[in-house]
């Protein structure tokens, strides 16, 4: 622990409030008499205690004695399969009155420490991974009674516990309604290309058959378990392929090479349609092949179609499929089988495409790419400021806890005073040893 102000003290958790571990869910208490709402790990969340999926289980009387949760409680995350998950807190307020909780849980209790002050350490321990690194085991990280009772905490003063309460909760409350603005931001972003596009490709043009705009359209090539890693040869994934986009780097690899493989090598400005989905908004989606894409092979799970060049630009057809009528008319011809939505090259054939000239749908495709470059710029932008302002809550809360948020008030009762009294408080309420008896 850094060097902390004169008033402050280096203690434990174990030190300062009592650790409990929830109890372990048994088949014989599934049912009994003595039934009662309990917290598990999944009703722990960033955003505080979710109670909309709350089990039972029977605790008898001198369990729930044990168990039962008071207003003001720290419940926080005993394990996870994410380091960053272990630890996170939230603060019990009888949302339910008569709840106990699960051994996924630990809960920490004080009489002496700001319930405040507590959580947002807490919150800052887990957040920033340091219960994680702490926790025990290889897959699924354990923090454990003992690992919690012996985890580090600095201790200010009471009054000052308060004031960085309140200092926390005043910025972290500014940078949440930023990154409210930035998140609506991006969303708007998103969308930008969308409205241009509807925008751009409507008009009053002669419909033409997809199949009349190609001159070919066909299924990739199946390959039994492809690779995530080399070696192999690169072929697409099926959620490579989004509405006007082709993730370049969404990829397996496939080692050996199928039959003919060169027969389902794409070629830029092919365009690539997915098959099926378990999303129906994906099913149909059609983006054009860039150059960075040439010779990727193709699977079976998409159908490549090669244009026409002196017929229609890819990009018209990639666009004009994505939105507005040209969607409709591919989500009129989809179909459900074996909860799996769909579509085939037979079916894409058929679909009406409007076709202005060659020289409009150029224009009209420079228009949409230029919103796509001020909407990429845009959203890369926010996502920066964002992840700056991730940074910033990190910067606020390792603040908080080095005495470098608020000022040290000199009037202030030492933070040793506080621990002396804690102390007396705990030893005062041990039971006396027993007195052994005198042998007979």
């Amino acid at each position: 622990m850094s060097e902390l102000p004169e008033s402050w003290e280096a203690s434990t958790v174990g030190a300062v409030a009592t650790v409990q571990l929830g109890r372990q869910r048994s088949p014989k208490n599934h049912t009994g008499p003595h039934m009662r709402p309990y917290l598990r790990s999944a009703n722990v969340t960033w955003h505080g205690i979710d109670v909309i999926d709350v089990k039972e289980m029977n605790f008898e009387p001198d369990e729930a004695t044990t168990f039962e949760l008071r207003d003001g409680d720290l419940l926080l995350n005993e394990a996870s399969g994410s380091p960053a998950e272990v630890g996170k807190p939230a603060i019990w307020r009888n949302e339910i009155p008569g709840a106990c909780f699960q051994n996924t849980l630990l809960r920490v209790r004080s009489a002496e420490m700001d319930e405040g002050f507590l959580y947002w350490y807490f919150f800052s321990a887990a957040f920033s991974g340091r219960f994680g690194e702490a926790g025990r085991g290889v897959n699924i990280r354990h923090l454990g009674k003992q690992g919690l009772a012996s985890f580090p905490i600095p201790i200010p003063p009471l009054r000052e516990q308060r004031r960085i309460v309140d200092s926390i909760e005043e910025h972290l409350s500014r940078l949440d309604a930023a990154e409210a603005s930035l998140t609506a931001a991006l969303t708007r972003a998103s969308r930008l290309v969308d409205v241009a596009c509807a925008a751009l490709s409507d008009g009053d043009w002669q419909l033409e058959p997809l199949s009349d705009l190609l001159i070919s359209l066909r299924n990739g090539v199946f390959v039994s378990r492809p690779s995530a890693d080399p070696p192999g040869e690169p072929i697409l994934r099926i959620s490579a392929v989004r509405p006007r986009r082709l993730d370049v780097e969404d990829v397996r690899f496939a080692d050996p090479l199928p039959d003919r493989a060169e027969d389902y090598r794409i070629e830029p400005d092919d365009v690539l349609f997915t098959r099926y989905s378990g999303n129906p908004k994906y099913v149909g989606a059609c983006a054009v092949v860039p150059p960075s894409a040439a010779g990727v092979l193709h699977p079976d799970k998409l159908i490549r179609g090669v244009v026409d060049m002196a017929k229609a630009d890819p990009r018209w057809i990639s666009a004009y499929l994505s939105v507005g009528r040209g969607r409709a008319e591919i989500e009129a011809r989809l179909k459900t089988t074996a909860g799996q939505v769909g579509i085939s090259g037979g079916q894409l054939r058929t679909v009406p495409v409007a076709t202005p000239s060659l020289e409009e749908q150029r224009r009209r495709c420079d228009e949409i790419d230029r919103f796509a470059e001020v909407a990429d710029w845009s959203s890369s932008a926010i996502r920066s400021a964002l992840s700056r302002s991730s940074s910033l809550r990190r910067s606020v809360l390792a603040a908080a806890f080095s005495g470098q948020l608020v000022p040290q008030d000199p009037t202030d009762e030492p933070a040793s005073v506080l621990l002396d009294r804690m102390a007396e408080a705990r030893s005062a309420a041990k039971p006396p040893p027993r007195k052994k008896k005198a042998a007979s």
